[in-house]
C-alpha cells in the first residue's frame, strides 16, 4: 500500500530517499528518484526490504551478498531462509540493519515507509529506490540492478525472457475482447487498485481493464468508488495481500453481482524476475476467462 506523501525539502536539509517518484533523468544507472548510482566496489552487502526485489537479487546470483531481508521476502524459499529477517516492509528493524553494516539498501516507494528509509539512509551509503508502475519498467530494473551489482549478463537474460513473454502474451490475447474487471486485494473493507498501479498495468496488458477508471488514491476502498464499478464483467480475488480462497467466491459474487474467480496475486503484483512468469500466467488465464 502506498504510504508516502513527501513534503518539500527545507533549505539545507538532506533530501529524503523517498521524496519523489519522478524520474529526473534517463541516462546512467539512475533509480526511481533519478539518483545516479555507480557500480558497487568490492563486495556489496545488501539489505532488501522489497519481496519481489529480494527474489530478483537472488536470481541475479546475489544471494550471498544479501545480509538482510524483510519477513515478507519469501522467494526463493530455500535461499531466503538463510538470510536474516530484519522486520517487515513497513516496520523494519533499524538496529538489526545497522548491525549488518550494509553498503546498499533496496526499497520501494509503495512498500516502504519514508520515515524509516530516512532513518536508514543516515548510515547506509547507497539507497536504491524503486517504483515500477508498468510491466515495461522491469527492463529498467534489470538494467539498474545488473549495472550496480555487476550482473549485466544475468540481467540481460532476464530482459530477453521478459520480452519473449511479453510477445507471447500479445499473441495469446490479440484476438480476445477486452474485459472490465474489479480486482480485489482486501476484505473488510473491500479494497481494489487504481489504474496507475503496476497490478492494473499488468492486467491491462492481458486485456483486463481494472475498475474504477479514475481514483484519487492508488488502493481505494470499493465503497468510495462504487459509481465507477457499474459495468464490471468479472471480479478477480487476489491471493495476496489478503488471502482470498474459494470460500470467498460466493460472497464476492453476491456482493458485486458478477462472476468471481481467484487470481494468483504474486503473478500479477511481483515485478522483477517473476514478471515474465506473470505475463505467461496471464496468457494462460485469459484463454479460459
Amino acid at each position: 500500500m502506498r504510504v508516502l506523501s513527501p513534503p518539500g525539502e527545507r533549505a539545507g536539509e538532506r533530501a529524503s530517499p523517498l521524496q519523489s517518484p519522478m524520474l529526473r533523468a534517463k541516462t546512467g544507472l539512475r533509480d526511481a528518484l533519478g539518483t545516479l548510482h555507480t557500480p558497487a566496489r568490492d563486495r556489496p552487502r545488501i539489505v532488501s526490504l522489497v519481496p519481489s526485489l529480494t527474489e530478483l537479487l537472488c536470481d541475479l546470483g546475489l544471494a550471498d551478498n544479501l545480509v538482510g531481508r524483510s519477513g515478507f521476502c519469501i522467494h526463493p524459499r530455500e535461499v531466503v531462509r538463510r538470510i536474516p529477517k530484519m522486520g517487515g516492509t513497513k516496520d523494519a528493524d533499524i538496529e538489526s540493519i545497522r548491525a549488518a553494516m550494509p553498503t546498499h539498501l533496496v526499497v520501494n516507494i509503495d512498500e516502504n515507509r519514508r520515515e524509516q528509509v530516512d532513518a536508514l539512509a543516515r548510515f547506509v551509503p547507497h539507497v536504491v529506490v524503486t517504483h515500477p508502475n508498468t510491466p515495461e519498467d522491469n527492463l529498467g530494473l534489470f538494467r539498474l540492478f545488473g549495472g550496480v551489482f555487476h550482473r549485466q549478463a544475468a540481467a540481460a537474460k532476464l530482459a530477453d525472457d521478459f520480452r519473449a513473454a511479453r510477445e507471447e502474451l500479445r499473441r495469446a490475447t490479440q484476438d480476445l475482447p477486452r474485459r472490465r474487471v474489479l480486482y480485489l486485494i482486501w476484505k473488510d473493507p473491500w479494497m481494489t487498485v487504481a489504474r496507475d498501479t503496476y497490478i492494473s498495468a499488468m492486467l491491462a496488458s492481458a486485456g483486463w481493464d481494472t475498475l474504477p477508471e479514475t481514483s484519487d488514491v492508488r488502493y481505494p476502498e470499493v465503497a468510495a468508488v462504487l459509481p465507477g464499478l457499474t459495468f464490471s464483467d468479472r471480479v478477480l480475488l487476489s491471493t495476496e495481500p489478503y488471502r482470498f480462497t474459494d470460500k470467498h467466491l460466493a460472497e464476492a459474487e453476491a456482493r458485486f453481482g458478477k462472476p468471481a474467480q481467484l487470481i494468483d496475486g504474486e503473478m500479477v503484483s511481483w515485478y522483477g524476475s517473476r514478471a515474465a512468469a506473470g505475463l505467461r500466467y496471464l496468457a494462460r488465464l485469459r484463454q479460459v476467462c
